[in-house]
């Protein structure tokens, strides 16, 4: 249009009388009409070289018509170049001072609050470049279950953009080195590389993949081949389940196709504790997540007694992991909780009193029956009474006494939370909702073999996530595997579980003498792994045979005896619902397949066979 009124303008100015009417002050070259001065005039010979209308000035006004539009268009054009340029350094110098403030924010503080701190311009460009605004695939969480659903989606789908929203500030990383095998490295490093040595000698991380195999969130919907992004920092705040969109605890919205939750769970408190006033939570410690393990393994090397209340796996894991400490550097470490013994839900109570023993040589003071009555400040310690009256003074308490399914979103997302187990209820294809799938510890599944149920392993949490990915890109398969779960008391005792293992249920033990081969180490010279469950998901023994033979009631084994090593059957109508494997290993596939046949065995003594216990 500036073009057009521009060269009709030039062809009134420069054609016969000078665009003039009726020929009135139109004389003279267009430069003279227009005031141009005199100096910057072109020649005669350039500006006319004959009467008007002759093919000089003809040339003259295409070169004029042609050449001030352009002349225009290049001036504009350079405007927008400057005003883009500007606008690119700006938005540099506000990621920038982004990355500036988020170094200088103290480690606890969370992506929402290092974002407020920052001006309000900045904040809304970063959010339009971090954050797509619409994805495929959207995963809620950034643990175990949704890295495995992210992997299950591109294996199906190789050209699939998936986005993982997590509350913690790490990519996502595996959970049992926290409590294992990290606090046995010899790296005075361990802390900042999260590197470790497996049972096995062999090293790795504690992180499932590097940097490089991530995307940048921006980046995601362009990527050729699309790709996973980690949104780290960010928490989900609300869903809308009709419009296909989440809210983030910073405002930024984002649309989805289909979306994953795995909220996984935060560790409980004890009542006691949480009233025990600010000096006692400023010496408290709940275990979770890596910023757990740095804090706990700096506290270690500070204090003189820390208190460990909670005789489950992972009291147990870090009673016996500190307790090593405790040999080499004379640190006071004390557990204590209400049952007889060690992982006194699980184990039959001959097992459980062994496994006690065993944390005790340790250089663990094991307190069973240890109820908390209060928790005190007194000077520079911690006082802690019992309901028996017993006192203990300490310097730091760890409390390991159960997880608790994080299930804040069941209110704007309409799902339903299990009264009995907690956990979102989903149906047999791990689907909550249209569109919507759970797994990993905040999944309440319904087991065809055992019932409904909500398990918080980490093979759990790697099978639930994968099936979850495969259902989100079509494949409708129900979830049907017996997920198992282990526990390492050092390397050299441990043990593998499948089932219902509960103490309360009558359990069938058979055992024998244990061989340099029977420990957590030799397991992951084996299989190469040292997260044993990476070999052994989802596989399944074949027909099994078992021989005829007498009944067998349940049998207990005699105080005294070494467990060096055995099968433990936990009964329910005389049917075997689930099995521990004490120091065997690499034979998970054999007791899944027990479980789902459902038969009732005459005598257990002959399938404990199927699991060469015998053997030297």
């Amino acid at each position: 249009m500036f073009r057009c009124r521009m060269g009709a303008t030039l062809v009134r100015a420069l054609g016969p009388g000078g665009g003039s009417r009726g020929g009135r002050a139109g004389r003279g070259n267009p430069f003279q009409r227009w005031k141009v001065p005199i100096g910057v005039q072109p020649s005669r010979q350039m500006a006319s070289s004959g009467a008007p209308g002759d093919t000089n000035k003809r040339a003259l006004l295409y070169a004029l018509c042609l050449g001030l539009p352009v002349l225009g268009a290049g001036a504009h054009l350079y405007k927008m170049v400057r005003e883009d340029r500007k606008r690119y350094s700006d938005t540099i110098a506000a990621l920038g001072q982004h990355h500036q403030e988020t170094e200088k924010a103290p480690p606890q503080a969370d992506a929402a609050s290092r974002d407020t701190a920052a001006p309000e311009t900045t904040t809304e460009s970063i959010a339009r470049i971090e954050v797509p605004s619409h994805v495929p695939f959207l995963l809620i969480g950034g643990g175990t279950a949704a890295l495995a659903a992210a992997r299950s989606i591109r294996a199906r789908d190789p050209g699939a953009r998936v986005l993982i929203v997590s509350e913690d500030p790490e990519l996502p990383y595996m959970r049992p080195p926290l409590s294992k095998e990290l606090w046995f490295s010899e790296d005075p490093d361990v802390t900042k590389t999260l590197r470790f040595k497996q049972w096995n000698g062999k090293e790795r991380s504690i992180y499932f993949q590097p940097p490089s195999f991530y995307v940048a969130p921006h980046e995601l919907a362009h990527v050729e081949n699309g790709g996973v992004a980690v949104l780290t920092g960010k928490k989900v705040v609300q869903m809308d389940v009709r419009g296909n969109v989440v809210k983030l605890d910073d405002g930024t919205e984002i649309a989805y196709d289909k979306c994953l939750v795995a909220t996984g769970g935060s560790p409980r408190n004890l009542p006691v504790l949480e009233r025990a006033g600010k000096e006692v939570q400023r010496r408290l410690t709940l275990f979770r997540k890596i910023e757990d393990f740095r804090a706990l393994e700096k506290i270690s090397r500070e204090v003189k007694s820390i208190t460990i209340i909670g005789g489950g796996f992972l009291g147990s894991e870090l009673a016996c992991a500190l307790g090593r400490r405790a040999q080499l550097r004379g640190l006071e470490v004390i557990q204590m909780f209400p049952e007889n013994g060690n992982m006194g839900k699980v184990l039959p109570e001959y097992l459980s009193n062994w496994t006690t023993n065993k944390v005790r040589q340790e250089g663990v003071n094991v307190m069973t029956n240890a109820v908390v009555k209060s928790v005190s400040a007194v000077g520079d310690r911690l006082l802690i009474k019992l309901k028996d009256g017993r006192k203990v003074e300490t310097d730091h308490i760890v409390a390991a006494v159960g997880l608790e399914p994080n299930v804040e979103l069941a209110k704007s997302a309409g799902m339903e939370v299990d009264s009995d187990f907690g956990g979102f209820r989903v149906n047999a294809e791990l689907q909550a909702r249209s569109n919507i799938w759970v797994a990993g510890d905040a999944a309440c599944f319904y087991d065809i073999k055992l019932g409904r149920r909500r398990v918080e392993h980490h093979d759990h949490a790697v099978v639930s996530g994968r099936l979850a990915g495969e259902n989100m890109t079509g494949a409708a398969k129900p979830y049907w595997h017996q997920s198992m779960f282990w526990s390492d008391l050092g390397p050299d005792v441990g043990y593998e579980a499948i089932g219902l293992v509960d103490s309360s249920l009558p359990t069938v033990g058979v055992f024998a003498k244990a061989t340099a081969k029977d420990s957590p180490r030799s397991a992951t010279e084996e299989s190469g792994t040292g997260i044993r469950s990476e070999s052994e998901t989802e596989t399944e023994a074949p027909e099994l045979k078992v021989s005829a033979a007498s009944p067998s009631g349940p049998q207990v084994p005699q105080q005294g005896d070494d467990y060096g090593k055995g099968v433990v059957f936990y009964l329910r109508d005389k049917v075997v619902v689930g099995i521990v494997l004490w120091n065997i290993f690499n034979r998970m596939p054999v007791a899944r397949k027990i479980i789902k046949d459902g038969e009732e065995h005459t005598d257990l003594n002959e399938v404990a066979k199927l699991f060469n216990i015998h053997e030297d």
